[in-house]
This record gives C-alpha cells, structure tokens and sequence, in this order.
C-alpha cells in the first residue's frame, strides 16, 4: 500500500510518461512541416539548376544576367544554388530575361522521378525469345518517358535449359553473373563467366549461352537502347 508521498510520486511519473507520449505525438506536424521543408527546397534547387542552365545555354554571365533581371549578382548567385526562395516577381523577372515562360523554369521539377522496388523472389516473368529453351526472365523495373530506356531482369537457367548463342537485338546489354558458370557467345568470341564477372556488349552481334558449365546459372542482365530503336 502506498502511502501519499509515494502516490504522489507515481502520479508524477505517470504523468511524466504521460507527457512524453504527447510530446511524441506533438512531433508528427512537425515532421509534417519537415518534409514540406525538404520538397520545398528541392523545388528552390531544380528552379537554380534550370536557371543556371539557360544562362550558360546563351553564353551569359551571372552579372549579366542579373542586370537583365534587376537583380544584383549576389542575390542571382544564391538563387542559381538552391540558397533562397525567390518572390514570383523575381522568377518573372528571370523568365523574362531568359525568353522563356515562368513555367519553363519549373520543368525540370514537374518531371515524374519514378522508383521501382521489387522485393526478393519477386518481379514480373517475361516471355522474351529464350523463354521457348528454358531462360526465366523476371523484369525488375522499367524506365518510363525516357529517351534511352532500361530494362533490368534476373535471368536464371537450370540444366533443364537450352544454349542459344545466337540472340539479336537493338541497343546495348550488360550482364553481370550472381551464381553458376556459363560460357557465353559474343560475336565469334566466348568467354567463361562466373559470379562476380560481367560482360558489357552490342545487343546487334550474334550472343548468348554457348554452354551451361556449371548450374543453376543466375545473372543481371541489362538491355538498354534509345526511342528509335525497336526490338526485333
């Protein structure tokens, strides 16, 4: 049984307990208010970065440009680097002395930053032309609205799979082996990969598996290549 003091005591550190879990949960705005910060101030760094670039673009100084805005050096400078928020009159100003529109200024920011996870044992099986002799191929991301696009796949092949030495396609492939041995055929030339080899080529020479050496086999391959070139 407790006497007063102690009571007291408890109620306190109750109540201390108490407080500290309201101060947590006070917390939660702020880290609210944190995060506005932060995309804030990416926003004030991609509008410097764009600024900077029209400017070397057309071959002027930061004085110069800053007397085309009204504006001294000093103040331009910490704009172009992302160190102060300019008023909508100062990024007309800009605009106005770039030739270009307010909006243009921003464009760089408006751009979709896609990001794609896929966790382990996952991502999307494609059936591409190894399929038919026994390749997986699972898809781990796909570049989206991009001039040169990307695509990622785990490629895994058993003893049950088939040598094809003879793949052609656009663009550009980087394979990088996790697991096995394999001989692989690039343009009249095969090399013997193991983990940690990687093998970076022309998509449109002759290549592929010569020989399964040693299975499973499972490596990253990479195949990139630009808008106007088509898989065939």
């Amino acid at each position: 049984m407790l006497d007063e003091k102690g009571a007291a005591k408890k109620t306190a550190a109750s109540t201390g307990e108490d407080a500290g879990e309201a101060s947590a949960r006070r917390e939660s705005p702020q880290d609210a208010v944190s995060l506005a910060d932060r995309r804030h101030h990416t926003l004030e760094m991609s509008l410097g970065r764009e600024i900077r670039s029209l400017r070397k673009q057309y071959g002027m100084t930061v004085i110069a440009l800053a007397n085309q805005a009204g504006l001294s050096s000093g103040m331009l400078s910490k704009i172009e680097n992302g160190l102060t928020s300019p008023s909508l009159s100062t990024i007309q100003a800009l605009a106005a002395a770039l030739n270009v529109s307010v909006t243009a200024l921003f464009r760089r920011h408006e751009q979709r930053r896609d990001a794609t996870l896929v966790k382990a044992g996952e991502g999307l099986i494609i059936h591409r032309r190894g399929s038919l002799a026994g390749h997986e191929y699972r898809l781990l991301g796909h570049s989206i609205g991009k001039n040169v696009t990307m695509e990622p796949y785990l490629i895994t092949l058993t003893n049950q799979s088939e040598v094809f030495p003879s793949f052609q396609h656009s663009g550009t492939e980087f394979l990088y082996v996790l697991e096995g041995r394999i001989e692989y055929h690039h343009s009249g030339v095969t090399y013997e990969l193991g983990p940690g080899d990687s093998l970076f080529f022309d998509g449109e020479a002759p290549h592929g598996p010569e020989r399964l050496v040693q299975t499973p086999i499972r490596f990253i391959c990479c195949i990139t290549h630009g808008e106007d070139e088509h898989e065939e």
